[in-house]
């Protein structure tokens, strides 16, 4: 087990070995290091960049992910087809086609919120990157009919933001956010907004419920899929105490004399925004969900990430007391932003382990004949198979897939072959196989003309590969599910699995492969 470029150095932080082929595999460092070389490695460019290279960079136009080796991870699981039979549709080979597979699921207790596809976007908040590709993300969630969450601290962050009492009473940041998905829902999905500390604090919730309208809401716990998150740098001194004077942890201190002086000087070119980790009880956690729906809102869900067994526990049980419409369960290694590298490396629950865990816990309490919530599953998703898998590792109860970084991967390579055919430089090899315009590049511009007519000209090309990202992984859910005769996603189960190591089959509870079928194998051959 180890990470696949190395631990002293990946292309998530631009470092790299200087004797490559030839590395201490514990602790990363070249078998050699050199008096006179530059600091190529991450400890080497530490010594002159110093806790710059905590995190993944360059910052602000990328995302990141784990590159650690887990013991067991959704590779080990392989997804079993059948010969006989069909399950939600009659046992007819002219019927039990792939497109008859139907993919829409729904979630909620009592208010329910239909989705087209068992896909959520978890919150991609204040950071740069989730910032400048929202338009793509928004009209292609709101095209796709899923459900879209808006994470934590965009109010906050909104330069142009107004807070008056150390309340938000206007973020037309967050307007644009809301609006983008809204002008193009289609009676799937949802826009949903989540809170965390500071969010709490400054009113967004008061202020997206009355003031925007939004129903559907999300408490979030600490920071999410991370254990603690910079997330945010700062470029100047002003925005930097603009930050700090909205209650946030600025580092360095912007009101600190030397600093500033060490700003202007040029030493200090840069500041970190840093959230505050949550503390969570039942009682606080019960009286919150009762203020939401207090407010308004329609529909109030639960986010919690990779941390300990006990704490999935506590996040499934209050889940269940509070009827929460959503928990969102997000495993080990994401992080859009600023999340520190070594942190989404070696910190938390793996998706694998922490789904096997959530089967356990929400087995137990349906035996007690608890409510039992509705279920999202994040980490590391990404493809079709990926999604099966996902959904089956704890069915019945996982209703949709949360991604986050592939999603947004499609909306940015969407926008960046936008704007090439704008500028009339598309890479010839794109150009030699499709074309050069968006019709003939963008799959999805014909079924997306026939649903929009001339609006769709509107459609941005980011929502555009959005769209056709989607679009390819419910065409291959489909084909999935029709060879394993599920022909709807609440006929996956557990049964659909198999475990192609012990190890897996340990962690998991899905029987290793040699195993499977024994008894109706023996019905059969007995």
């Amino acid at each position: 087990m180890g990470y696949s470029n190395g631990i002293n150095a990946s292309a998530a932080t631009l470092t790299k070995n200087r004797t490559p082929g030839n590395v201490c595999s514990s602790s990363g460092l070249c078998a050699t290091c050199l008096d006179g070389c530059p600091g190529l490695c991450e400890v080497g460019k530490s010594a002159y960049r110093g806790r710059e290279l905590i995190y993944p960079q360059p910052f602000g136009c990328t995302t990141s992910a784990s590159q650690k080796d887990y013991p067991v991870d959704l590779s080990h699981l392989n997804i079993m087809g059948t010969a006989v039979g069909a399950y939600g549709i009659e046992a007819d080979s002219d019927k039990a086609t792939f497109p008859a597979v139907n993919l829409e699921t729904e979630i909620g207790s009592t208010n329910t919120i239909k989705l087209k596809l068992p896909i959520v976007i978890p919150g991609l908040g204040s950071t740069q990157v989730a910032k400048d590709n929202w338009e793509g993300l928004a009209i292609g969630a709101a095209i796709s009919g899923i459900v879209l969450t808006i994470g934590e601290n965009v109010c906050g962050m909104d330069p142009d933001g107004e807070i008056k009492n150390g309340r938000v009473v206007k973020s037309p940041d967050m307007e644009r956010r809301v609006k983008l998905f809204r002008e193009w829902y289609n009676g799937y999905g949802a826009i949903v907004v989540q809170f965390n500390v500071e969010d709490t604090r400054l009113g967004v919730a008061e202020y997206v419920i009355n003031d925007l309208g939004v129903e559907a809401v999300e408490i979030k716990w600490g920071q999410g899929a991370k254990d603690i998150g910079g997330e945010v740098k700062l470029p100047s001194l002003e925005r930097a105490r603009q930050l700090k004077s909205r209650g946030y942890i600025v580092y360095p201190d912007p009101e600190n004399p030397d600093v500033q002086q060490g700003y202007a000087q040029g030493t200090v070119k840069e500041f970190e925004r840093h959230s505050r980790i949550g503390m969570v009880d039942e009682e606080s956690f019960m009286t919150r969900v009762s203020e939401l729906r207090g407010l308004g809102a329609k529909h109030v869900m639960l986010k919690t990430g990779a941390y300990r067994p006990a704490d999935l526990a506590r996040a499934v049980k209050f889940a269940s007391l509070a009827k929460i419409d959503l928990l969102t369960v997000d495993g080990a290694g994401g992080g859009t932003g600023m999340s520190p590298w070594r942190m989404m490396n070696e910190w938390g629950v793996p998706t694998v382990y922490l789904e096997s865990l959530l089967y356990q816990y929400m087995e137990r309490i349906k035996a007690k004949g608890m409510y039992v919530p509705k279920v999202a599953v994040a980490g590391g998703f990404s493809l079709e198979d990926h999604m099966y898998k996902g959904l089956a590792l704890a069915a019945p109860y996982v209703k949709a897939i949360g991604m986050a970084r592939a999603p947004l991967a499609a909306a940015m390579v969407g926008k960046t072959i936008g704007s090439y055919i704008k500028e009339g430089k598309v890479p010839a090899d794109i150009t030699k196989r499709y074309g050069n315009t968006v019709e003939q590049i963008f799959t999805a511009s014909t079924t997306l003309k026939q649903q929009y007519g001339e609006d769709v000209a509107r459609i941005p090309t980011s929502a555009m590969g959005v769209y056709n990202y989607f679009d390819r992984l419910a065409v291959g859910l489909q084909q999935l599910m029709c060879g394993a005769r599920k022909f709807s996603i609440d006929y996956i189960t557990r049964d659909d699995l198999a475990s192609i190591t012990r190890e897996a089959a340990q962690v998991t509870g899905i029987p290793y492969i040699m195993d499977l079928d024994a008894e109706e194998v023996e019905k059969i051959l007995g």
